[in-house]
């Protein structure tokens, strides 16, 4: 096998991550604490923190992992959480004690998931010191995870306890991965994380539109149609906790300068000649042209009747940019011109239209009636963010709206 043949099979091995489950080159000014207990739960686990002063769990909070490939790593996400702004540090100091929900497989479908969600929830009941009521909440798969899990225990009349619910920058109407990067992981002659991450069962739950390797057909999957329809039979949201939505995306219409039908990446030396391109309107619109050597072949990737997705405003990931750390690691050359995209839309993030289509994904937020999101209150950014980025902007309003 030859050293570029051998290039190109090790392209896959990276999943697109979040920037608070990542791990960070800048590290915390303080090692993450020791837990102060450790749970087992059906399909996940969890780490609780005590608040400052208390003695066992009193005045809980439950936070949620989010998608990925493989088991969580509570001790990444609790430095995630704490690095840019330290949101457990101002939670544990106001007496709030922080339960990390892991999930065994960040992959595996939310409706597995949510067993953790339901598991933890009704632990930490059992095992609190008073009667203080709980929030539950989760960061961007989590909130869905929790949305849905305190909905079907109102179903089932169990008795959650939750007061509050919030999602922090969380898909309600679907998240975003350019199709031509989900056609490219699949393109690469081997099995590999990235492939398995973009057809997991998470994946075809979460995303607004899915590339399907099988038929090379793109449109919604079978198990998002599923789960939504299984979030209807649960009522949609739970309805006894007040609930907030939280969005790293701007407000008032604008997104990254990203125009569309641009070349966002072009790779030579590995997968030369393989190019991507910036989502733009219309019919047939290629977005990807995928080129490898080994075996030879060529497949360009086209979409109809998409709106400009990757410059709307919302929450953004490196999806273009982990591809090209990537492909230079294996040695290719790459033009790199559009390093972050959109990955959750601010009118998806607060529930509050559909994207679908370009006046709504681009809809003025900030302008809209409360009366229109699914939430009771939601916050946007004030400057477009990474996904799940933990900032002042956002920290400080939701510990304002913590219940007594």
């Amino acid at each position: 096998m030859s050293e570029q043949e051998q290039a190109e099979r090790i392209v896959g091995e990276f999943t697109l991550a979040t920037p608070v489950g990542a791990e960070s080159p800048v590290p915390l000014p303080y090692p993450v604490p020791t837990p102060d207990a450790e749970w087992e739960l059906p399909n996940g686990f969890a780490h609780v923190f005590y608040g400052e002063g208390n003695q066992g769990i009193t005045r809980p909070v439950i936070l949620c992992d989010g998608f990925n490939l493989g088991k969580s790593d509570l001790t990444a996400l609790y430095a995630g959480l704490d690095r840019d702004y330290p949101l457990l540090t101002q939670l544990r100091r106001r007496g709030r004690d922080v339960i990390l929900l892991g999930l065994d497989e960040r992959s595996a479908s939310i409706l597995d998931n949510a067993e953790a969600a339901m598991a933890a929830i009704l632990r930490t009941s059992a095992e609190q010191l008073g009667d203080a009521p709980l929030t539950v909440g989760g960061f961007s798969m989590g909130g869905l995870i929790t949305r849905y899990a305190l909905a079907k225990m109102e179903l089932r009349r169990m008795d959650h306890r939750v007061r509050l619910y919030f999602s922090y920058d969380t898909p309600h109407r679907g998240a975003v991965v350019p199709v031509g990067l989900q056609a490219f992981s699949h393109f690469i002659p081997v099995p590999n994380p990235f492939a398995r991450q973009m057809n997991s069962p998470a994946a075809r739950q979460l995303l607004w539109r899915h590339y399907d390797p099988k038929t090379g057909e793109i449109g919604i999957a079978p198990e998002r149609k599923q789960f939504l329809e299984e979030l209807e039979q649960v009522g949609n949201w739970p309805q006894i906790p007040l609930k907030l939505a939280l969005a790293n995306g701007r407000g008032d219409g604008t997104g990254l300068p990203i125009p569309p039908g641009e070349t966002a990446l072009k790779v030579e030396r590995i997968y030369p000649g393989t190019t991507f391109y910036t989502q733009a309107e219309g019919k047939d619109v290629i977005v990807a042209e995928l080129k490898r050597r080994f075996p030879p072949a060529e497949k360009p990737i086209t979409t109809n009747g998409f709106p400009e997705l990757d410059g709307a405003p919302g929450g953004t990931l490196r999806s273009y940019g982990i591809l090209a750390d990537t492909l230079k690691k294996a040695g290719a050359q790459t033009d790199l011109r559009h390093e972050s995209v959109c990955f959750v839309p601010t009118v998806s993030a607060v529930a509050i239209r559909d994207i679908d289509q370009q006046k709504d994904l681009y809809a003025h937020v900030e302008d809209l009636p409360q009366e229109e999101s699914e939430v009771d209150e939601f916050i946007w950014s004030s400057e477009t963010t990474g996904h799940t980025a933990i900032t002042q902007e956002l920290g400080e309003w939701l510990l304002e709206r913590l219940p007594d």
